[in-house]
């Protein structure tokens, strides 16, 4: 019953940007089983005609690559250094995030600071960070390969391209500077 404030965690949303687009979808989730990046692979295998670069690490990568199976469309990197990740975000076609119950989420930011729709999850974090139809495109709370491979499908170059212009303008919502304003003003209080 009591009133509170929001103040989002600040992102850096000036270290990403929009270089172009290479032909891939990118998977910046840490490989852990609640990020669901299992779902992701095995809706790219799905579109041996849509390439996926996963960059990341963690406890399921081995399990991944597994399911992956040597597929040619899906790339693993591993942990990259940051300005790498830099790199492939702002070279994506768009990305996709689809975790369970996660809380805020900083990648979706971080994509739609580089230019770049999240085809992400009606839950969380993302129901406050991506505008569904505008910069990217959420999906059921529990989605499956074929809700991705939809999903994929409708977010093609020239739609993830359309939405670019709206994705740097909803990142800076979630900016540093906006985050330090705002505790500065509720601090002031």
């Amino acid at each position: 019953g009591l009133d509170s404030k929001v103040v989002y965690p600040p992102c850096e949303t000036d270290n990403f940007r929009w270089y172009g687009q290479d032909g891939y979808y990118l998977s910046t989730a840490r490989l852990e089983n609640f990020k669901r990046v299992d779902v992701i692979v095995r809706a790219f295998l799905e579109m041996p005609d849509q390439k996926l670069i996963v960059t990341s690490g963690g406890t399921e990568l081995d399990r991944l690559k597994k399911i992956a199976d040597g597929a040619g469309n899906i790339k693993f990197t591993g942990w990259t250094g940051e300005d790498e990740l830099h790199r492939l975000m702002g070279n994506a076609t768009a990305t996709i995030y689809i975790p369970k119950d996660e809380d805020f989420g900083m990648s979706p930011v971080e994509s739609m600071a580089a230019g770049k729709p999240v085809i992400g999850v009606k839950e969380g974090g993302l129901l406050e960070s991506v505008i569904n139809g505008e910069t990217g495109a959420l999906l059921r709370p529990d989605p499956c390969e074929e809700d991705v491979v939809d999903a994929v499908r409708h977010m093609d170059p020239k739609t993830a391209l359309d939405m670019r212009r709206a994705c740097e303008k909803q990142a800076v919502r979630f900016d540093k500077k906006i985050f330090l304003e705002k505790m500065k003003r509720i601090l002031s209080q």
